[in-house]
């Protein structure tokens, strides 16, 4: 099968979301200039630099009580930061919970029941428990092609890491089992992994 995005799939869904995947999960906390807070997941999320480290997430649609985005992206506007929570296995129907279409003075964290905490580098909340949190600061907001396609680049200024999620020295997702996004309704969570090397490494 072969098609043209602009001609349309003819299938009775979307399949792009299920070609790329699984795509990681994060879970952005952000507070409002007004101080009231948000969370929300997007799969649309990676890291995509080393030094300094950096991530990315797009939001890809409009609230009509946010204008041009929603919630995480009108509160970056505003105060330049976020946190990503990393979602374990354990976590799914919480996200899933802050997920919705809720009004901009829904507070997420209150709306799922979920601890927050204080971050240590920005002004905005983290979600407690959660395997890790990557404080950030915003870089830069890249308008993309669409109606309201908005991709939000931060530079990592804090992590924090579960304890119980170190072994050796090293951050184990086998011990968390991290959520992933497949395609139309569909997730998928790690728990085996495999090693390769490089050719040239030893």
């Amino acid at each position: 099968m072969f098609y043209r995005p602009e001609d349309g799939h003819g299938l009775p869904h979307n399949p792009f979301n299920a070609v790329i995947s699984p795509r990681p999960i994060g879970w952005i906390s952000t507070r409002g200039a007004d101080g009231s807070e948000n969370l929300a997941p997007y799969s649309f999320f990676n890291a995509v630099a080393y030094v300094p480290p950096q991530v990315m997430f797009a939001s890809t649609s409009a609230k009509d009580d946010r204008g041009d985005t929603k919630d995480s992206v009108a509160n970056i506007r505003d105060t330049g930061v976020f946190c990503v929570n990393v979602v374990e296995y354990a976590m799914r129907d919480v996200m899933n919970v802050t997920s919705g279409p809720w009004a901009r003075e829904v507070d997420e964290f209150d709306k799922a029941e979920i601890g927050r905490a204080e971050c240590d580098t920005i002004a905005c909340s983290r979600v407690v428990g959660a395997p890790a949190n990557l404080e950030c600061k915003l870089t830069q907001i890249v308008q993309l092609p669409g109606e309201a396609n908005f991709a939000v680049f931060g530079e990592v200024t804090g992590v924090h890491l579960r304890d119980d999620c170190l072994v050796d020295g090293r951050f184990d997702v086998t011990r968390y089992q991290p959520l992933a996004r497949l395609g139309y309704k569909d997730y998928t969570y790690v728990k085996d992994v495999f090693s390769l090397t490089r050719p040239g490494e030893t």
